[in-house]
């Protein structure tokens, strides 16, 4: 083969190579492929993988549809007092739905994040910022800022790109002035003093009302502790008087039983004596009773005594035999 022809077949592989290179592309993961031709967006989408287009005439952009977090930074803010403010980092955490992919492109183009999101950002903070002052924005209302920004967004994005959802909002502290940052230093410590100080009251009003309830279960348990002693005493108190009740009844009880006791002996020894001592035996007694008394004397007179008594007997005899 001549040298020209093997110079025109190598020239050849040079442009396939080349043309090659500018229609195979690859689409990653988490991505759609949309194609532009001569500046016009094609219909066509592509998804992850190795794909084939016109070399020099089409050109291809990639987007994303897993989550992503865009930043807004450095977001200027006047406060309704006139007071400029600076948020350094705003991140709005976002998520596109493939299906939707070639409307949003078509209608925003390829970074529809920038009009969408970034601009939208801007727009409503300014208009947060412009109906509340430093203080609200600074602190009173700053928590809310994250919500109302999402809210915002969502409602937005929802009513011109359906198929864009907007899954959080993030928002640092602005910057402001450095004399009304040290300000507001200043007014934060002695905040946190006065927050110490009241924290420390409300210790000691609560240590203080520790004691007066230890104070008071105290003098409860003393009084309990009296009022149990004070009963036991009166049940000791009631127990006594309950045994010398008790005890008076038994004396008494035993001694009307003795008195009834003589008085029964009585009455049987007078039921007795009636039937006893009858005039014959009171007459065999005395006998008996002269009898134990004599007493026998030997010799040759007798005691005068005798004799004298024995006329004294025979007088009382005979006078009562006369009568």
């Amino acid at each position: 083969m001549p040298p020209s022809g093997v110079g025109f077949i190598a020239a050849g592989m040079a442009l396939t190579a080349v043309l090659l290179n500018f229609s195979l592309h690859k689409i990653d993961e988490g991505h759609v492929g949309v194609y532009y031709r001569g500046g016009a967006l094609l219909s066509s989408t592509s998804g992850p993988g190795y794909h084939v287009m016109l070399p020099l005439i089409t050109t291809y952009r990639t987007v994303q549809t897993t989550m992503q977090t865009d930043e807004v930074k450095n977001v200027p803010c006047g406060t309704s007092g006139g007071v400029m403010i600076y948020f350094d980092r705003i991140e709005v955490v976002n998520m596109l739905r493939p299906s939707q992919v070639f409307d949003i492109v078509k209608n925003y183009t390829a970074d529809y994040d920038r009009a969408l999101i970034y601009n939208k950002i801007h727009h409503e903070l300014n208009q947060f910022c412009s109906i509340h002052n430093l203080q609200e924005v600074y602190i009173d209302l700053f928590d809310q800022i994250d919500e109302n920004l999402k809210l915002s967004l969502q409602a937005s994005v929802t009513e011109m790109a359906p198929g864009l959802s907007i899954q959080g909002v993030r928002v640092t502290k602005p910057k402001i002035p450095e004399q009304i940052r040290k300000n507001y230093e200043i007014m934060e410590g002695e905040r946190t003093k006065l927050m110490i100080a009241a924290e420390r009251q409300k210790v000691i009003e609560k240590e203080a009302e520790t004691e007066r309830k230890k104070a008071l279960i105290e003098a409860a348990k003393v009084a309990e502790v009296a009022k149990i002693h004070w009963q036991q005493k009166i049940m000791e108190t009631e127990s006594e008087k309950e045994i010398a009740r008790i005890e008076d009844l038994s004396h008494l009880a035993r001694e009307k039983a003795h008195a009834d006791a003589e008085l029964y002996k009585a009455k049987l020894q007078a039921e007795a004596n009636k039937v006893i001592l009858t005039p014959e035996y009171i007459d065999l007694k005395k006998y008996e009773a002269l009898a134990a008394n004599n007493k026998i004397y030997f010799g040759e007179k007798i005691p005068s005594m005798f004799l004298d008594s024995l006329s004294a007997e025979s007088a009382k005899k005979t006078k009562s035999t006369q009568t």
